[in-house]
């Protein structure tokens, strides 16, 4: 059994402009670090871009959503259009939207595809997903890439039991949002508080069914850890997920200049090491992995490589 990486080159044509830290270097930096030798065995896809793209975007986002982001596109040669105040739409930005949803959507399929050899993959993409609410663009994010894969795989493959955890830095609220009153859908998230974009707090439960465990400025590894091993990894082992996902944000990296934890890449490889054993334990290891934030390039390349390097080493 194999690891799989999604990307496509056309991730660095989403511009979202001039001094932006979600920026195309970010996929240049993680490219170079997975061209690496020890990444020979990695098995790689270009992200589809899939026909029926919009009407799996529509299980997470209402069709007014959708259509409202296609009416915001610029012209070519125009400036980028905000969504929000942080959340650019370039002219060039809708493949890259459309790809990186794809991208979540192969990554299940070959997951659940007991013919294709892969047990486990991480799709890099841009523009990121985890901060778009279900009628909202927010915080770098236009289409929810990650929920979106969780409810593909309940349609698609009958999957019961959706998780996504989440350790980027910054509350992931859409996936929250769009998976608050469902109980069959587990989120989780470790972040800083207080910090953007002002959700996450312990109360926040849904139906039962949302976890967060939240992180004080400075906090490190170990307090970290300790949130995983307290209040992440027992809820999620009660709730047997049929398929685990991750919102991998490095972000919260102690060099990231967006906000003030303190973890190094052990951390995130430690993390990884413990989702997928839930993976193997409750899902036949079935877990797909999508990238969220990370925005120092060195942390971000030897973090995204180290988490890729854990799944190898779970697939085998």
């Amino acid at each position: 059994m194999a690891t799989l990486l999604i990307t496509h080159p056309i991730f660095v044509q989403h511009d979202t402009g001039e001094g932006h830290p979600e920026r195309p270097d970010r996929m240049r930096a993680v490219d170079k670090a997975l061209s690496h030798e020890i990444f020979a065995d990695l098995k790689r896809e270009e992200a589809p871009l899939r026909d029926d793209v919009e009407e799996h975007i529509a299980l997470a986002h209402p069709a007014t959503y959708i259509d409202w982001v296609k009416s915001m596109r610029p012209s070519p040669g125009e400036e980028p259009a905000r969504l929000d105040p942080d959340t650019a739409l370039s002219a060039t930005s809708w493949e890259p939207a459309l790809r990186a949803v794809g991208a979540g959507l192969m990554a299940v399929d070959r997951v659940f595809d007991a013919k294709s050899g892969i047990k486990n993959a991480f799709a890099q993409v841009r523009p990121c997903g985890h901060h778009a609410e279900r009628e909202r663009a927010m915080g770098f994010c236009i289409f929810s890439n990650i929920a979106i894969a969780g409810l593909y795989a309940r349609k698609a493959y009958g999957a019961e039991r959706i998780a996504v955890v989440d350790f980027d830095v910054h509350h992931g609220n859409g996936t929250q949002d769009i998976f608050w009153s469902d109980k069959n859908l587990y989120f989780a998230s470790t972040h800083q508080m207080p910090l953007y974009p002002g959700t996450g707090a312990l109360r926040e439960t849904g139906v039962g069914n949302i976890w967060n465990a939240p992180l004080r400025p400075g906090d490190g590894g170990d307090p970290f850890k300790e949130a995983f091993e307290s209040r992440i990894l027992p809820s999620l082992r009660n709730f047997a997920p049929d398929l685990v996902l991750i919102s991998a944000g490095f972000d919260a990296h102690k060099d990231d200049p967006l906000a003030n934890l303190q973890l190094t890449e052990p951390d995130f490889g430690w993390a990884t090491a413990k989702l997928a054993e839930v993976a193997d334990k409750h899902a036949n290891g079935r877990l797909v992995s999508m990238l969220e934030g990370g925005y120092n390039l060195a942390a971000l390349a030897r973090s995204a490589a180290l988490h890729v390097k854990v799944l190898m080493d779970a697939g085998h």
